[in-house]
């Protein structure tokens, strides 16, 4: 490997970190503004690249996904970020826009979004809140956002991000996150899988370029090897795999294990991560119409194959109510919704290898479409089951089943299943009745707080706490290098939370316009990251573009186009 390049780009970021963390708030935000606008002007090169890149054509409803998980991902977050940072230089209230309240037993919740009218408006019936660890209250808990920006700042210090190479706005976000809320210049280096992406990442973040802030690096896994150890490297964040997470703090070879059995770090800088896992569906008994189980299972199969299956957050065991009246149609209605999806390429490398791993731990799995995966029937009390412990990262999707009784009784046997038997902890789905809803009352509340999961979906899925830009992204707090499961820290939360517990989503249970038929005042028709979204392309691009410049005139389109979705 020539070391030319990463050097001089460490000795750049060396030079200048003491100058990012002494620039002031509005210095900072001039950075924001400029590369919003040449974000913007490059927005449709961003998607084709990635297009082109997973054989998607470029008329495809699914083009969509790469317009919510590109641009309009960080040019949310752009906008969230700037709102945060003009709140802290003038002295005023970040929050202004939520709704600060308390859990029963204490905790303090953060409405999230909607944050504004517009917001309310275009993802009508969704809503995000942030909920904090213990200590934080209602009273203090603007204390506890923003903490690199209250009293002196510290040293400036290099990091190195070590991209993803699933979803083109990991990189940017996980870039803009080290910056804005820790406060350290960045080398990134891009995945090999979407290091095209480089020369226009380079364009857009060009302002930061330019002062020695930021630099991109492309190459393998021996200049990521490199760079964790480089001298001038401060600290690091990666967003992978855990067998990376432990390659960087243990090393490789023979004696690896044996160090993370003795916690004996080789790599002693500090390490945030988010390293997917294995993440479960939880179908809550109900009484759910036919209408309900054949939308239901448009949103499972879009939680297991949006992005090809390649998502970290990705739904890999669906949690049925045994016994329940619909358990079968609706299994039956979620294997056709995964045979008609619209068909794409495995563009992402390994998958085969990981589809053929599932196959191999369970013979009796069918084959849906030629590379969908469907298994059924895992024992949900074994331990050591394959599809509880090993993230597929393809399109594979398994199921099990648990004793239904009560909604309540199945609610409490789901959250334990899904706390002690699944590997990871980064996000969890549940998909209720409203009227079930009701009749749980305050054990639903209790059900997402007892979950331990970063991100919690109720009629929602957990990718909506990914795109909500003030929401937080990661683990559920509490691993150690040792046991990382789904990492280490959060990203994103452009209110620069320090001490969030997780992030809890939800959304309709029935689409506009039959929600109005069932006595619900959401407004929201089928969501456009659904893969069975046929207007998903327009709205999606019209969705980013309205991000861009926040004018008024893009909302009729917009609407217009997510109806007829």
């Amino acid at each position: 490997m020539d070391s030319t390049a990463p050097d001089q780009a460490v000795r750049d970021l060396t030079d200048a970190k003491d100058r990012w963390a002494e620039l002031p708030i509005a210095g900072r935000i001039g950075y924001l503004d400029r590369i919003r606008s040449l974000l913007a002007e490059r927005s449709d090169r961003w998607v084709a690249l990635a297009a082109e890149a997973k054989g998607l054509r470029e008329d495809s409803p699914l083009l969509g996904e790469e317009w919510l998980a590109g641009p309009y991902g960080v040019l949310t977050w752009l906008a969230a970020i700037t709102e945060t940072l003009q709140a802290i230089d003038a002295g005023t209230d970040p929050l202004r826009g939520s709704v600060v309240s308390e859990r029963a037993d204490g905790q303090t919740v953060v409405r999230v979004a909607p944050h504004d009218f517009n917001e309310w408006l275009l993802l009508n019936g969704f809503s995000s809140e942030v909920w904090m660890q213990p200590g934080v209250t209602a009273a203090n808990v603007r204390d506890h956002l923003g903490s690199a920006y209250r009293g002196p700042r510290a040293a400036g210090k290099v990091a190195l991000v070590l991209g993803a190479g699933n979803v083109s706005s990991i990189a940017p976000l996980d870039v803009l996150y080290k910056l804005y809320a820790d406060n350290e210049v960045v080398i990134c280096k891009l995945n090999p899988v979407n290091d095209y992406l480089g020369p226009l990442f380079e364009e857009i973040f060009a302002p930061l370029i330019a002062d020695g802030f930021l630099r991109f690096v492309n190459g393998g896994a021996d200049v990521g090897e490199y760079l964790c150890t480089h001298p001038g490297v401060d600290s690091i964040h990666v967003t992978g795999s855990e067998r990376t997470h432990d390659a960087i703090v243990y090393g490789v070879g023979p004696e690896a294990a044996s160090r993370r059995e003795r916690d004996e770090r080789i790599n002693p800088k500090p390490v945030t991560s988010e390293l997917g896992g294995v993440g479960p569906t939880i179908i809550v008994p109900g009484p759910w119409s036919k209408a309900d189980i054949a939308f239901q299972a448009e949103h499972i199969a879009t939680q297991k194959l949006q992005n090809s299956g390649f998502n970290c957050i990705a739904a890999q065991v669906l949690v049925l109510p045994e016994g329940w009246e619909h358990t079968e149609a609706l299994t039956a209605a979620v294997r056709d919704a995964l045979a008609r999806a619209e068909q794409r390429p495995a563009y992402y490398p390994g998958a085969d290898d990981r589809r053929q791993g599932v196959t191999d731990a369970y013979p009796q799995a069918e084959t849906l479409a030629g590379s969908r995966t469907l298994v059924t029937g895992i024992d949900a009390t074994d331990p050591k089951a394959y599809a509880f412990t090993t993230e597929f990262f393809a399109p594979a999707l398994a199921t099990t089943s648990l004793p239904a009784g009560s909604a309540a009784d199945f609610l409490d046997q789901a959250v334990t299943f899904a706390n002690e038997q699944l590997h990871g902890t980064l996000g969890a789905n549940l998909l209720i009745h409203p009227k079930t809803i009701r009749e749980l009352g305050p054990k639903l509340d209790d059900a997402v707080a007892a979950l331990r999961y970063g991100t919690v979906g109720i009629n929602a899925w957990t990718a909506v706490g990914y795109s909500s830009p003030r929401a937080t992204w990661g683990a559920f707090p509490g691993h150690t290098p040792d046991d990382v499961q789904s990492g280490i820290g959060v990203v994103h939360n452009a209110l620069l939370f320090d001490r969030p517990q997780k992030t809890v989503v939800r959304g309709p249970f029935t689409p506009f316009p039959r929600s109005i038929s069932a006595g619900k005042s959401s407004m929201s028709p089928r969501p456009p990251w659904f893969v069975t979204n046929k207007t998903s392309l327009v709205t999606s691009r019209r969705l980013a573009r309205f991000a861009a410049d926040g004018k008024l005139r893009h909302l009729p389109g917009i609407l217009l186009s997510a109806m007829r979705g």
